[in-house]
C-alpha cells in the first residue's frame, strides 16, 4: 500500500512539473519572436525597412523627376531627391519627352528647365538602367522666383516681365527692379495675336509665343 502511495504520489507531480516546463519553454520563444524579424502590421513598411530591401520610398524615385518630385541643387546633374529633405531645391512642375524646342511650352511661372539627357543613373523609371531624354519644368521651392512676371529670368517672357534689347533683333530678360545683370529697358504689357493690335505707346515688339504670340512692350 505504501509503495502504490508512493507511485500515485509520484504520478501526480508529473503534471506540474511538465507545465514549468512547458510555460518557460513558451516565454523563451516569445523572447526571441522580435528578433527573428516578426513585426506587427504598424512596424511594416519603416523607412528602415526600405532602405534595407534597397528600395525608395513611395512618392520618390518612381519615375526619375516625374511631376511633384524635387531636385537638388545646380542644373547640370540633377539629383532626385525628397522635397522635404534639406537638400531639395526646386520642385518640378511640368514633365515633357524629347527636346525642349520641339515639345509643349513650360507653364509660364517656371523659374528654370532641367534638360533631362539619356543617362543611366542608379533608378529610374523601370529598372532598366535608362531615363528617356526629355525636360523638367521646374519651380524653386524658395524666392526669389525668376520666372515670375517681372523677376528677370525663367525661360519664357510673359506680360509684366522686362526687357533689355541687346541688338540684333534680340532681346535680354531683365529684372524690372533694375537688380539684375541688365537694366531693364521696356516692359510687356500686352500680349496680343498681331502687331496690329498693340497699343500706340508700344515701343518694341517681344515674341512671346503661345496662342498670342507678340508682346507689346512699351519704354521704361
Amino acid at each position: 500500500m505504501h509503495e502504490r502511495r508512493g507511485a500515485a504520489g509520484g504520478h501526480a507531480l508529473l503534471p506540474a512539473v511538465a507545465r514549468a516546463v512547458l510555460c518557460a519553454a513558451l516565454c523563451a520563444v516569445l523572447c526571441l519572436l522580435p528578433l527573428t524579424g516578426c513585426q506587427g502590421p504598424a512596424e511594416r513598411g519603416t523607412a528602415a525597412d526600405t532602405a534595407a530591401a534597397g528600395v525608395r520610398p513611395s512618392g520618390y524615385g518612381a519615375v526619375f523627376l516625374a511631376v511633384g518630385e524635387c531636385s537638388s541643387f545646380g542644373a547640370v546633374a540633377p539629383t532626385e531627391v525628397p522635397c522635404a529633405g534639406e537638400r531639395a531645391a526646386a520642385r518640378v512642375v511640368a514633365r515633357e519627352d524629347g527636346r525642349a524646342g520641339n515639345g509643349p511650352p513650360c507653364p509660364a511661372t517656371t523659374d528654370f528647365v532641367l534638360h533631362i539627357s539619356e543617362r543611366r543613373p542608379s533608378g529610374d523609371e523601370d529598372g532598366d538602367g535608362a531615363v528617356p531624354r526629355g525636360y523638367a519644368c521646374m519651380r524653386r521651392l524658395q524666392p526669389p522666383h525668376p520666372g515670375d512676371p517681372g523677376g528677370g529670368g525663367g525661360p519664357r517672357t510673359v506680360v509684366g516681365d522686362c526687357v533689355h534689347d541687346i541688338g540684333g533683333g534680340k532681346v535680354r530678360e531683365a529684372a524690372c527692379d533694375g537688380g539684375g545683370e541688365y537694366a531693364p529697358q521696356f516692359k510687356v504689357v500686352e500680349a496680343v495675336a498681331t502687331r496690329a493690335e498693340c497699343p500706340t505707346s508700344t515701343g518694341l515688339y517681344v515674341r512671346l509665343g503661345g496662342e498670342r504670340p507678340v508682346g507689346c512692350a512699351r519704354p521704361l
